[in-house]
């Protein structure tokens, strides 16, 4: 089993199995998504950052500007004609790059989000840009093959022929603006002056960049990741991947960390001391990434196929966060469907109206993983860890049959269909041992089996209104509706087939949720009535809800996520 030593897959699963799980190589721990920011089609080939200003190159003609900070989109920039394929800040960041498939380069003033000048000359696609220190030159690299230098005042170029193949990188040293580096899909690194000249001999690699200081490159060949001086040529360290080959390399703004992507995942090794080792591993892209880049120390950007750029916390032990109670947490671009709570393994899920899930960490309201699920477009929904597989529960409305209940295990696919339900649903849940899913309508309760998709039993409401399924559980048969007012009605489904009986439901104490309207969420004592809890401010017509006696979660149409611990509130 791969998994970090400090993770709760680890901690759960070699105590159960001690002789039967061996973890042979691990990180420290897995860093932690902290956002997500996803689009619905275009995925995004190239990243840049300076100054807390992400600029994002999607498959169009556009280029994107977020706020690093917020996760906010603070403008769009049109020029090229055709796609966007790579981008670099100037040092100062006050100049922004960008080559495109339109064989140009584009240099935006990135105060104003104008074009200062469009650079023509090459003939293939521009497959990799970067400014000199001073803002004086841009170094291009294109599908052709060739190397171009630019002078930013002029305009005028001059054309570096030596590599082969495509141009997959070029980039100006950091401390000397007479001096770049290139690679190449023909597996060489090279490395140039500014007239033009290759100095040295060419090293193997097929993806450069330079640490901070200028005194290092990073490159990578085959499944290996290499640390060589960059005078000397002397190699200072080697990493390799067994079962991937990596894509894209970057040191951190201290030079104390390299990054490096294969496939979904990214690497991260603290390469200080006399033993560089890995320290952790990025879980939660579902396709191929892209381009990364650290925009701190402590934080790194990811952009991917799967149509989305991640923030990832890199050091999240050691750096300690506090989530406050009363923020979201994280910022996505769907609004949120269904929510879930499983407080006993520290838990939390969501589900998106694209279908996304995330897995969130109850104790530090971090991201623990995020991927595609086929529960898209669901109105509400709930999910669960049953016998060790996420069972997603969702409903959509069909134009001829009203709403239909679909089952999905979130690796496999779906499961099961039920429905026929034709009046506005007030609530979805599965049951606390996971064997039943439960629906409320305006008029009726009805029961499924996860298992099969058969009916259970069902319960006509009569004349009372129902509001939503009680979230506190008594077992797996037994389910409370949240009715007009303060009544709470419950039923016993036992054996499945049989006719449901009514309980009582008053043997119950614990807080629960009162009433949910376009205005309010309340949290008040059964027994006395009294109200403990109200959702106030903007937070308080969430989308999805979910409340378990100690915690709720709550998703809302903005994409964002709350989690509130109320333990401290209610004892």
């Amino acid at each position: 089993m791969l998994c970090p030593s400090s993770s709760w897959l680890h901690e759960c699963y070699t105590g159960k199995f001690p002789q039967r799980v061996k973890v042979v190589v691990r990180p420290a721990e897995w860093g932690a998504c902290i956002r997500t920011i996803s689009w619905d089609r275009e995925y995004t080939p190239c990243l840049a950052y300076k100054n807390n200003t992400i600029a994002t190159g999607c498959l169009g003609t556009n280029t994107t500007i977020f706020d690093a900070v917020t996760g906010s989109q603070t403008a769009v920039l049109s020029g090229h004609n055709g796609y966007v394929w790579s981008l670099a800040f100037s040092s100062d960041g006050t100049l922004l790059a960008s080559g495109g498939e339109d064989n140009t380069i584009k240099l935006w003033d990135v105060q104003t989000g104008g074009i200062v000048k469009t650079f023509h000359g090459h003939t293939g696609t521009v497959l990799s840009v970067s400014i000199s220190v001073g803002n004086t030159m841009i170094a291009s690299g294109s599908r052709n093959g060739t190397v171009c230098l630019w002078d930013i005042g002029t305009g005028e170029y001059h054309v570096i022929k030596g590599h082969n193949d495509r141009v997959t990188t070029v980039n100006f040293s950091p401390t000397n603006s007479q001096l770049l580096l290139s690679a190449s899909r023909d597996g060489t690194v090279r490395k140039w002056n500014t007239d033009g000249h290759q100095i040295g001999s060419p090293v193997a690699g097929s993806y450069v960049a330079f640490s901070p200081d200028g005194t290092q490159f990073v490159s990578r060949n085959g499944t290996a990741v290499t640390i060589q001086n960059t005078d000397s040529g002397v190699t200072m360290a080697v990493f390799n991947l067994a079962h991937a080959e990596p894509n894209y390399c970057c040191f951190s703004p201290d030079g104390r960390l390299i990054a490096c992507a294969a496939g979904y995942t990214i690497y991260i090794w603290d390469i200080t001391g006399l033993n560089p080792h890995l320290i952790k591993t990025l879980v939660g892209h579902t396709d191929d990434i892209t381009s990364i880049v650290f925009t701190s120390s402590l934080t790194l950007v990811s952009a991917s196929e799967d149509c989305s750029v991640k923030f990832w916390e890199i050091d999240a032990s050691s750096a300690n966060p506090v989530i406050p109670h009363i923020e979201p947490i994280s910022l996505t671009s769907a609004p949120i469907r269904a929510v879930s709570l499983q407080a006993k393994e520290g838990l939390a899920f969501s589900v998106d109206s694209a279908g996304v899930m995330k897995t969130w960490n109850i104790s530090t309201g971090l991201c623990k993983e995020s991927f595609e699920t086929q529960a898209k477009d669901i109105c509400m929904g709930d999910m669960q860890l049953i016998s060790g597989r996420l069972i997603i529960v969702g409903c959509k409305r069909d134009s001829n049959q009203g709403w239909k209940i679909h089952v999905w295990d979130a690796g496999k696919g779906e499961l099961q269909t039920m429905g026929g339900i034709r009046h506005q649903l007030r609530g979805l849940r599965i049951s606390g041992d996971g064997s039943s899913v439960f629906c409320v309508d305006d008029y009726d309760i009805q029961a499924w089996s996860i298992q099969t998709g058969v009916s259970v039993g069902k319960v006509p409401l009569g004349l009372e209104y129902p509001n939503l399924l009680d979230p506190l559980w008594i077992d797996g048969s037994k389910v409370l509706v949240r009715c007009g007012g303060s009544l709470a009605l419950g039923w016993d489904f036992g054996i499945p087939g049989s006719t449901p009986t009514e309980i009582s439901t008053a043997s119950s104490d614990r807080p629960h949720i009162d009433y949910i309207t376009t205005s309010l969420v309340v949290i008040g004592d059964r027994l006395t009535g009294k109200v403990v809890f109200r959702l106030c401010g903007p937070f308080a017509t969430p989308s999805a809800i979910q409340w378990d006696g100690h915690y709720l979660i709550a998703g809302y149409e903005s994409g964002e996520v709350l989690i509130l611990d109320l333990s401290h509130m209610l004892s």
